[in-house]
């Protein structure tokens, strides 16, 4: 049985978002894969600080926590670091740039371990650059009118879903881009898929047609024009999800 899927705004790895990470490794292995690939254009030291702060956040949740430093694609084919997967209970992804995500982990060893141990059980998550990289399209949120669905084939795990992260923030400081990302045609989400904006320490929890709203802020279904707010504890089915 596959495991849960949580797409979290921000957050990851701090205590604010500890409870969170708890609910999803508890029942499953205490091996706890943490992959910052998202922050490998920043440099070694940005990777540096995601490997400390995720192997502290498994010391407080009293886990083993596996830091895979896959830099590029060839570090992704690298046998040695895709057999490290094996036996995780969560396998979290960090922020950072979710098209670099995507590109470096798509269709390469690393990834298939991914999805096997996702399908044998174990959570899979992804905050912010994450989050965005498991949907089935990465929004170009720097240059929204610019982009096509093309531009950004993300990883596939939540194919009905495209999700826009930090969003209290960013629909408080870039509501112009939010704006944009629902009314073009080129971005808008096609049938059967629908654009969500999830807050800071926030994380849709579930799957794959179910998800619950958990952490201290909300998340967001975005229309043309429109917002529906979830808050916390709130369901999002999306066999049926609310407009109004």
């Amino acid at each position: 049985m596959r495991g849960p899927v949580a797409l979290a705004g921000s957050g990851e790895y701090l205590p604010e978002m500890l409870e969170v990470e708890r609910g999803l490794i508890t029942g499953r292995p205490g091996r706890y894969v943490q992959i910052p690939t998202a922050a490998a254009p920043e440099g070694p030291d940005r990777l540096a600080y995601w490997v400390r702060l995720g192997l502290e956040q498994a010391e407080r949740l009293g886990v083993t926590g596996v830091p895979l430093v896959v830099r590029d694609r060839q570090d992704a084919e690298d046998p040695q670091i895709a057999d490290q997967v094996a036996g995780a209970g969560l396998v979290y992804l960090s922020g950072g740039d979710p098209r670099y995500l995507a590109a470096t982990l798509r269709d390469t060893l690393v990834w298939a371990a991914v999805l096997a141990a996702w399908e044998q059980g174990a959570a899979l998550a992804g905050c912010s650059a994450g989050a965005m990289a498991l949907a089935g399209w990465v929004p170009d949120l720097r240059h929204p009118r610019g982009a096509t669905p093309a531009d950004g084939t993300g990883l596939g795990v939540v194919s009905r879903l495209r999700v826009i992260p930090h969003f209290g923030r960013m629909g408080r400081f870039l509501p112009d881009r939010i704006a944009d990302l629902t009314a073009g045609t080129a971005l808008r989400p096609p049938t059967g898929t629908l654009l969500v904006g999830i807050e800071e320490d926030t994380a849709l929890v579930g799957g794959p047609d179910r998800f619950t709203v958990e952490g201290r802020g909300a998340g967001w279904i975005l229309g043309r024009g429109t917002r529906f707010r979830l808050g916390p504890g709130r369901v999002l089915d999306l066999t049926d999800p609310p407009t109004g």
